[in-house]
């Protein structure tokens, strides 16, 4: 009997969710339930999506993405899930396996990179679009005419969202401009070499010290040559992701005196920093901040 009461429980559960009209999922609450594979695009759903749908991120504060790989649970929190959206381009390598194995064939998994222009360097394939704004423009549309397709009768609401959000972004692309333009060094040193579409945009050159996977280890030769540098060119800061820790950078930064300043390419986020309601524009304008004072 226990048993009995149980299952009918989940089925009562289940029961909640179905389709509206034209194949429109929505739920009774009348909001779309929305998973994101990492605080970024969580961030840009939320920001689109606004009080319309329930967006769930389903990396934990705190943690590194790219081999970050979900739990059973985690596995199964989509079985109910409207949409999964994911930036694509090889930054989550667990998206294949989850949807081949997610039994809910209603998801809709939305790849943000797709029809953007990539950049690829020598070693691998640089994932982290999103750091140049005017692609972080084209993702929010692709969110927003996402939800609108799912969710036809908040089209404007959704449009205005977009609207907010593309006009902020207009203004960070003009800030980062103006910025750079009054710099005239344009090397920054870094310890991940996540920055090429933030560097290529502006007209900025990184020089990475442990290469665009921020597993590889430098060898010694790749020490000795960006200490070099550092001390050749009067280098004062190296950059560093706050969710990874910086061994190479640290050893550089000893033997060079150089400073270790943040540049957060909006991977995750601390549990702080949630709490101080950080987003992608006040992410990036500290990034700007640090940016000039390295330059300057």
């Amino acid at each position: 009997m226990r048993i009995l009461r149980g299952f009918l429980a989940f089925f009562a559960v289940v029961s909640l969710f179905g389709c509206g009209s034209d194949g429109e999922k929505v739920r009774e609450e009348g909001k779309l339930q929305v998973y994101t594979s990492f605080y970024c695009v969580y961030d840009f759903v939320s920001q689109i999506g606004g009080d319309k749908v329930r967006v769930y991120n389903m990396l934990p504060n705190g943690a590194e993405p790219h081999n970050w790989e979900p739990t059973p649970g985690d596995m199964l929190k989509l079985e109910n899930a409207d949409f999964l959206f994911y930036n694509g381009r090889g930054m989550e390598s667990w998206v294949d396996k989850v949807i081949g194995s997610v039994e809910n064939k209603d998801i809709k998994y939305v790849e943000l990179s797709k029809g953007i222009e990539f950049l690829d360097s020598n070693e691998n394939t640089d994932p982290h679009i999103w750091l140049d704004p005017k692609n972080a423009k084209k993702e929010a549309e692709t969110i927003k005419n996402a939800l609108v397709m799912a969710d036809s009768a908040n089209e404007a609401y959704y449009n205005e969202n977009y609207k907010v959000f593309a006009d902020r972004i207009d203004k960070l692309d003009i800030d980062f401009k103006n910025a750079v333009s009054e710099t005239k060094n344009k090397t920054i040193v870094v310890a991940h070499e996540a920055y090429g579409y933030l560097c290529g945009a502006y007209g900025l050159e990184q020089l990475g010290i442990e290469g665009l996977s921020a597993e590889s280890e430098p060898s010694p030769a790749k020490m000795a040559e960006i200490s070099k540098f550092v001390k050749n060119n009067g280098i004062k800061f190296i950059f560093f992701e706050e969710l990874l820790t910086p061994k190479a950078a640290s050893v550089i930064s000893e033997e060079t005196g150089a400073e270790l300043l943040v540049l957060n390419p909006f991977e995750g986020i601390t549990e702080q920093e949630e709490k101080d309601n950080e987003d992608y524009f006040s992410v990036m304008y500290k990034n700007l901040d640090n940016i000039k004072k390295a330059l300057r």
